[in-house]
Formats: structure tokens, sequence, C-alpha cells
């Protein structure tokens, strides 16, 4: 009987480092793939152009953010005090759900941020002035990684 409650006891926890992990990780990934896009699409450029080599820095370096929204998001819930032995399921659920959020958001907004990145740049290598139009079309996927931080921001505060 001790065994049961002890398991049923961990679940909450389980939830909230699962969501915290996938936090982490998702975001990670879609950052680090938006990064190599920008990074190989600079490669190409460099033959061109090589002399719009900080432009094409900063914008692989753009998809990069999301990866530090799930750290930042990470960081909040878990200095927030709520994980420990005494975590009710609710705020295990929330953990989670704030984490599949996050995650998936930043996976997806890095991902295709990537792409409109690497199109810009090469697009600059061709000799084409896009650098700016470059930059306010790929902050519109960052806006909702933006938004995915504030609703994780906002779980946290709530639990």
């Amino acid at each position: 009987m001790e065994t049961a409650n002890l398991a049923t006891s961990s679940v909450p926890l389980i939830f909230a480092y699962t969501g915290l992990a996938l936090m982490v990780l998702l975001s990670g990934i879609g950052s680090a793939l938006g990064c190599v896009m920008g990074g190989n699409a600079t490669l190409g450029a460099m033959k061109k152009n090589p002399d719009a080599f900080g432009n094409y820095m900063l914008l692989s370096a753009l998809p990069g953010t999301q990866g530090l929204y799930g750290f930042g998001g990470f960081f909040i819930i878990n200095s927030s005090g709520v994980i420990s032995s005494q975590i009710t399921m609710l705020q295990g659920v929330a953990i989670l759900a704030a984490g599949l959020i996050l995650g998936f958001v930043a996976l997806f907004s890095a991902f295709y941020q990537g792409k409109v990145c690497a199109n810009g740049i090469a697009s600059i290598g061709e000799g084409n002035d896009v650098f700016v139009n470059t930059m306010i079309l790929a902050v519109f996927p960052e806006l909702y990684a933006i938004i995915a931080f504030a609703t994780t921001f906002l779980i946290s505060s709530s639990i």
C-alpha cells in the first residue's frame, strides 16, 4: 500500500520534469535546425558576396533565440520553488503543459524562422539589399515564440 502511494505521489514530479525537459529539448532542437539553415545559406552566399558576412552572421544566429526562450522558461519554472515533493497533480500537469506549449512553438518558430533567414541570406548573396526586410519578416515567427514564453511565465505565476 505504501509503495502505491509513493508511486502516485511521484507522478506530478515526473510530469513537471518531463515538461521542463521538453521545453529545453524542443526549443534547442528548433534553434539548432534554424541556425544550421542560416549557416548553410551563409556558406553558399559567401562564394558570391563575402563582404556581407556580418549580415549573414546576424541572420544565421536569429533562430537561436528560441533556444534561449526554452532555457528562460526552464529557469522561471525551476526557480519558482513549485517543484518539490509537495507538488500537486494540477501543478505537475500545468508545468507539463507549459513545456509542451513552449517547446513545440519554439521548435516550429525557429525552424521556419531559419527558412526565412536562409532565403534572405541567399538573396543578399546575390546582391540584393534585403537585410532589413529579412529581419522584419523573420520577426513574425519569433513573435509566436515570445507569446509561448509569456504563456509559460503566466502559467508559472498561477501555480
